[in-house]
């Protein structure tokens, strides 16, 4: 085949793939985030391709957008977008497998994932000249643009601390000062171990303001809280970044439970004045037995779902919401715990989501949300795409316009039947 100036033909030198990837590496060490681009288009290069582009996710996870450096506040609009739910790209970012496109008249495209972890970021797009090169997942081309694939993924989550190109392209839209402070707090949505998985969402992504959640996973245990502070705006984003943090710091000092759970009301009620509340369920998965412990502020109780089907809501006496103020003739957050089987998922919502109503006044409810599930777990989707496709159903079923915020947090436990495998 003919080869474009500077492209190197794949397999022709022991190496090629080590020296591509060994100089992107070295380069991106001190490349900043808008410079990626370039030093991916270079490598690819001299790995046999023609081009390459990386394509970002944008917050809501409907969309990607080519990400080609130069972005940042002020900048100039963005290429088109390609969907998520209708594009060959879109389905290699749901799948997470790699796509062969063969060209109109010559050449194919490979779209590949990028992921940092678990975490989906996009995707990225690679010409190559010959369909052949790439005809098996075995062949030395598709072989190496697939580990060049995952080292892009992990310098996009790694230098996107470092400037606002990266955040900005994943931005469809404007995001308001308080889903600003929501963003800027939330851990990555999607993790996944042998252990544990974590998956969630929250909507209206570039408005979200009450809700949030936070997790940790350390050895033997799972920490999970989610959050729905009263109110919406710019005051209820404040009260959930004071909830996090102080969950936090009760969280990383050791505390128990029911002391974590004292403090957090301590904090929102001493931050508030006691004019504020948030409700809340703080639990822990032993990660070995797959006991589940948690309590309840005033918040809707989480679903255990077992095949996709729900076994029951995990019921606790609730407590009050934090912020009221525990006195000492109140009682103390009361624990519950559940004995979860090898597979089950325990989903934590906010009342955004069961209590959503569409125009013509039909609650979204609990059936709705464990049915969609259920259709997730039948066509064998991660945890991740999971979440995906019910916010973009909780979306629809409100005409995109929500009344409240509404966010998922789905726990995973595979159990010991797959115990030392990877996470699938």
């Amino acid at each position: 085949m003919n080869e474009p100036t500077g492209a190197q033909t794949p397999g022709t030198e022991e190496g090629v793939g080590e020296r591509a990837i060994d100089a992107l590496l070295a380069q991106a060490r001190y490349a900043a985030p808008h410079e990626l681009p370039e030093l991916v288009t270079e490598q690819a290069v001299r790995l046999g391709a023609l081009d390459a582009t990386i394509y970002l996710v944008d917050l809501q996870q409907v969309s990607l957008t080519p990400f080609i450096g130069q972005a940042g506040p002020g900048a100039a609009p963005r290429p088109t977008l390609l969907p998520v739910d209708s594009t060959v790209a879109g389905r290699v970012h749901q799948h997470g497998q790699a796509i062969v496109q063969p060209g109109p008249e010559t050449g194919a495209t490979v779209w590949l994932p990028l992921h940092d972890g678990a975490t989906r970021l996009g995707v990225l797009s690679v010409h190559v000249a010959d369909p052949d090169d790439v005809a098996t997942p075995q062949d030395r081309l598709s072989v190496w643009l697939g580990r060049f694939a995952s080292l892009v993924g992990q310098l996009v989550a790694l230098r996107a601390r470092y400037g606002d190109s990266i955040v900005v392209a994943t931005r469809s839209a404007e995001v308001g000062l308080a889903a600003e402070i929501q963003w800027g707090l939330l851990p990555p949505l999607t993790f996944a171990s042998a252990q544990v998985s974590v998956a969630g969402i929250l909507e209206p992504a570039y408005d979200v303001a009450g809700d949030s959640v936070d997790y940790a996973v350390d050895p033997g245990v799972a920490r999970i809280a989610i959050f729905d502070g009263m109110g919406h705006g710019l005051r209820s984003a404040q009260l959930a970044a004071l909830s996090v943090a102080a969950y936090r710091n009760a969280r990383r000092g050791g505390r128990s439970l029911t002391a974590t759970a004292a403090a957090i009301d301590e904090a929102v009620e001493a931050g508030s004045g006691g004019e504020s509340y948030t409700t809340a369920v703080l639990a822990e998965l032993d990660t070995g037995t797959g006991q589940l412990s948690w309590v309840n502020a005033g918040h809707p109780e989480p679903l255990l779902l077992r095949q996709g089907q729900l076994v029951r809501s995990l019921h606790v006496d609730p407590g009050l919401p934090f912020g009221l103020g525990l006195r000492d003739t109140d009682h103390a957050y009361a624990v519950g715990t559940e004995q979860l089987e090898p597979g089950d998922q325990v989903l934590f919502h906010t009342d955004g989501v069961t209590e959503a109503r569409s125009p013509a006044g039909d609650q979204f409810g609990v059936d709705r949300l464990v049915d969609l599930l259920a259709r997730t777990v039948a066509e064998n989707l991660t945890p991740a795409e999971s979440m995906r496709r019910v916010g973009r159903e909780l979306l629809a079923h409100q005409e995109a316009h929500l009344t409240d915020d509404a966010t998922l947090l789905l726990l995973h436990w595979p159990g010991q039947a797959v115990a030392g495998e990877g996470p699938g």
